[in-house]
């Protein structure tokens, strides 16, 4: 499966914030490269620029590739309500993106790892498609034989329960249900969706 693989400290510099998480390396420095590099001059950025930026901001914070975020977004412009908040609706259902919001992986890269491996069920069933969009009711957890996993023990003791208005979490099980669609105003990601929906409509 493509994905991105290469340096996540250094994308994150880029757009100056930690997109894939905590970040020790970025927090000691949170500006590009080089002996000037927190004093370089920047040219100002074209409306073109800003647009391309935060559309690559929102494929690297969800782990989307090129193909597949330009396939989202032609998805939601087909569908009813505004284009951009359905947009992140979608990327905020992808099965990857849930496993990690019920705390079950410490990323978004270790839930897909997880999901690829079949580790994950859904409505009991395992199912190794990070992009499988879940529905409202739909039951998430983890296989029962996986549930030993230290990725899993460690992220579950780790995660503040209780963040997500969409998401009920059952400690006993190990799974979770998400019990609708998040609205735009739950959705914590800053991502300006107005201006990804601008750059495809050129």
């Amino acid at each position: 499966m493509a994905r991105y693989t290469g340096p996540v400290t250094r994308i994150a510099r880029k757009f100056g914030e930690p997109i894939f998480g905590p970040d020790k390396a970025f927090e000691r420095r949170k500006y590009a490269p080089g002996q000037h590099g927190n004093n370089r001059r920047r040219k100002k950025e074209s409306v073109y620029g800003t647009q391309l930026k935060e559309k690559q901001k929102a494929k690297y914070t969800y782990g989307v590739l090129e193909k597949q975020f330009a396939n989202l977004f032609h998805k939601a412009a087909r569908s009813r309500g505004i284009t951009g908040e359905v947009l992140l609706q979608f990327l905020e259902s992808r099965l990857d993106n849930v496993v990690f919001r019920l705390g079950i992986a410490p990323t978004r890269r270790a839930a897909r790892q997880l999901v690829t491996h079949k580790h994950i069920v859904v409505n009991g069933n395992v199912l190794n498609i990070p992009s499988h969009l879940v529905k409202a009711g739909d039951i998430v957890g983890v296989r029962e034989k996986s549930k030993s996993l230290e990725i899993v023990t460690n992220s579950l003791r780790s995660t503040n329960r209780g963040q997500y208005a969409w998401l009920e979490w059952e400690q006993e099980n190990l799974e979770g249900k998400f019990t609708n669609i998040p609205e735009r105003s739950e959705i914590p990601e800053n991502i300006k969706e107005q201006l990804i929906v601008e750059l495809y409509s050129k």
